[in-house]
């Protein structure tokens, strides 16, 4: 597996959190459950901070104010790229903020876009994160799994690329 590090891995996290979007959002629920649910990433800023929005009467909302560790988990199959962050969550009302990230895809959710009662932002700081994409492309992934299969064998090292950061 061809290792990235450092300034590479983090930027390289910043492109595929920004370009996958979708993502689990993984919490604690009070009975000790792991709860996870989809969300759209807005935004991955300089800072490294992940920002989504939310209502406040959520209940993803009482347990990142219970709990404030939290996971996300990126997949997009597709092209066999991955991401992995574990993070802690914190709900934030700044209507500057909100007025930044806001877009008319979200009035779905939103009935009243920014006057919504309760609307939030949830912002997650990663503690570390990883991904695992193909190390030179879907085509030379796919030919070193058949190969791989025919031969009995171990798919070659370099097939996939992990990066792994602690911010």
């Amino acid at each position: 597996m061809t290792e990235i590090t450092g300034t590479e891995a983090t930027d390289r996290i910043r492109e595929l959190v920004e370009d996958i979007d979708f993502t689990m959002l993984t919490t604690l629920d009070p009975a000790g459950n792991l709860h996870g649910r989809p969300m759209s990433t807005r935004q991955m800023d300089a800072n490294g901070d992940i920002w989504f929005f939310t209502a406040d009467d959520t209940r993803k909302v009482e347990e990142v104010e219970a709990d404030h560790d939290v996971g996300l988990s990126y997949i997009d199959a597709k092209g066999m790229r991955f991401v992995s962050v574990a993070g802690t969550a914190r709900v934030i009302h700044d209507r500057a903020k909100m007025e930044e990230l806001y877009s008319p895809s979200l009035d779905v959710w939103f009935e009243d876009g920014l006057d919504t009662p309760g609307i939030a932002l949830l912002r997650v700081t990663p503690v570390e994160a990883e991904f695992w994409e193909p190390a030179k492309g879907k085509i030379a992934m796919a030919a070193s799994m058949a190969k791989a299969l025919v031969t009995r064998d171990t798919p070659d090292e370099d097939t996939m690329a992990h990066g792994y950061v602690t911010p």
